[in-house]
């Protein structure tokens, strides 16, 4: 398969990372939309966060309109939901691209977190919970699990106790969090564990949620 890299922000340290967060932006924004967030989760300068960019693509749920994507979208309604696998495993392979580059600069994958915000949170968790090296783990922020029907025969043994860590605001518009808590319930009747946390937001990142986010992900890798 002939998969074209993508493009990253990077912040943090070019060589000599102790750790790596590989950050995926939701539908319709880029790669800077969550670099804010860096000083606000006040990790050590020694974490590295690569923020890719989507590729632009016409997205069914908004009228066809271009715009950066993770994959199509036709709706975000469990019922008759129809996942764009094509979309989905071209983002995978481009996500463990970047795992790779990560490996390559001395980064174990064990050090390595998946992390994303709506659609990429999908594409976070279900590149996460297939590649076949552990993961330190897996970020899911305002989002739900893909494709949730070839887990079971998809998902890596590597990465089938990884650590996840899924938050959702009780007020979501956009991705409603029924389909959020379906979604971890899916991943706790696999085995997988789950730490969920919701707040009484809407489709944003509040700083409640970045507060233990950071906690979270201190306790995860160890970080004083």
């Amino acid at each position: 398969m002939n998969i074209t890299p993508l493009d990253t922000l990077i912040v943090g340290p070019d060589q000599q990372a102790t750790a790596s967060i590989i950050w995926l932006h939701g539908l319709g924004a880029d790669g800077c939309d969550f670099e804010p967030i860096v000083p606000e989760l006040r990790l050590p300068d020694s974490v590295r966060f690569i923020f890719p960019h989507a590729p632009v693509r016409p997205v069914t749920l908004n009228d066809g309109i271009c715009m950066r994507a993770w994959y199509d979208i036709e709706s975000l309604r469990e019922a008759g939901r129809r996942d764009d696998i094509a979309g989905i495993s071209a983002s995978q392979h481009q996500i463990e691209q970047l795992i790779a580059a990560e490996v390559e600069l001395g980064v174990g994958p064990e050090r390595i977190v998946l992390a994303g915000f709506s659609q990429g949170g999908a594409i976070a968790l279900h590149t996460g919970l297939r590649y076949p090296q552990r993961l330190a783990g897996i970020i899911a922020l305002s989002t739900y699990l893909p494709l949730y029907d070839r887990l079971q025969d998809e998902r890596h043994p590597a990465n089938a106790h990884t650590p996840v860590f899924m938050a959702h605001g009780v007020y979501d518009p956009v991705v409603p969090i029924e389909l959020g808590e379906l979604s971890r319930d899916r991943l706790l009747a696999a085995g997988q564990p789950v730490e969920w946390r919701q707040y009484i937001a809407k489709h944003t990142v509040c700083i409640e949620k970045i507060l233990d986010l950071a906690a979270w992900l201190r306790r995860l890798l160890a970080l004083s």
